[in-house]
C-alpha cells in the first residue's frame, strides 16, 4: 500500500518548479499569519489606558538595554499559558507595547522574562544587581555593568531628535515634553536611566480588559 504523503514528496522532490511552488506557497502562509493580525487588529496600534508613552528618561533607559544587549536574554513577553502566568504574573496585552520601537518580545530565555519586573525590586537591588549580579542571585550567569553608573545618560543620542521621530510617528509627545527633555537626563547616570526603564515595564495593565 502506498502512502499518499510520501509519494506526494518525491513527486514535489523530482520536480524542481513543483518545489519551489511548494516551498513559497507554504512560506505565504506563514507569512499571512504574522502580517494580517497587525493589519486588522486595532489593539495593536490603538493606545489605551494599559499603553506607557516613556517619559524621556525611560525611553533613554530603553536604548541602554537595547545597546548592552539585554533583550538579547531576557524577553519580554508574558505568553497566555499557565506556568508562565504562575511564574512571571499577568500575560502580555498587545495594547501595552504600542509605543514600543521597536517590539522587544525576544524568543530566547537566558534569563528571566522581564516583561512584570517593574515594581518587583527596588531602586537599591537593581543598582547591586546591575554591579556585580552574583551578589544578589549567587547562581546568576549575567554579565557585570559596572560602567553603567559613571556613563552619563545624556551621552546616549540626541534625545530632542529622538522625540521628534517618534511624534511624528503618532507617539503624543508634546512640544514642551521634547523642548524639556536634555534637562531630564541631566546628572543622571546610564545606570540611573536603565532602572528607571525597569521599573515601569509592565506596571500600566489595567485590572478590568481595555
Amino acid at each position: 500500500m502506498k502512502i499518499h504523503g510520501v509519494t506526494l514528496h518525491r513527486k514535489l522532490e523530482n520536480h524542481l518548479g513543483l518545489l519551489i511552488f511548494g516551498i513559497l506557497f507554504v512560506s505565504a502562509i506563514g507569512g499571512l499569519v504574522q502580517i494580517l493580525p497587525s493589519i486588522f487588529q486595532e489593539s495593536l496600534g490603538e493606545a489605551t489606558q494599559n499603553s506607557h508613552l516613556y517619559s524621556a528618561i525611560e525611553l533613554t533607559g530603553r536604548d541602554i538595554y537595547i545597546k548592552e544587549g539585554c533583550h538579547v536574554c531576557h524577553t519580554q513577553q508574558v505568553r497566555p499559558l499557565l506556568a508562565e502566568v504562575h511564574r512571571y504574573g499577568p500575560f502580555s496585552h498587545a495594547d501595552e507595547f504600542v509605543y514600543d520601537r521597536p517590539f522587544l518580545w525576544g524568543s530566547k530565555r537566558t534569563g528571566p522574562d522581564l516583561h512584570r519586573i517593574g515594581g518587583k525590586y527596588s531602586d537599591a537591588w537593581h543598582r547591586v544587581h546591575m554591579t556585580d549580579p552574583r551578589s544578589v542571585v549567587p547562581e546568576s550567569i549575567m554579565p557585570a555593568y559596572p560602567w553603567l553608573s559613571t556613563s552619563k545618560a545624556a551621552d546616549i543620542g540626541d534625545i530632542q531628535k529622538k522625540l521628534h521621530v517618534l511624534k511624528k510617528l503618532g507617539h503624543p509627545y508634546t512640544d514642551e515634553q521634547i523642548r524639556n527633555s536634555p534637562q531630564a537626563l541631566q546628572g543622571l547616570s546610564q545606570l540611573d536611566a536603565l532602572i528607571r526603564y525597569l521599573q515601569i515595564l509592565g506596571t500600566r495593565l489595567s485590572e478590568s480588559p481595555p
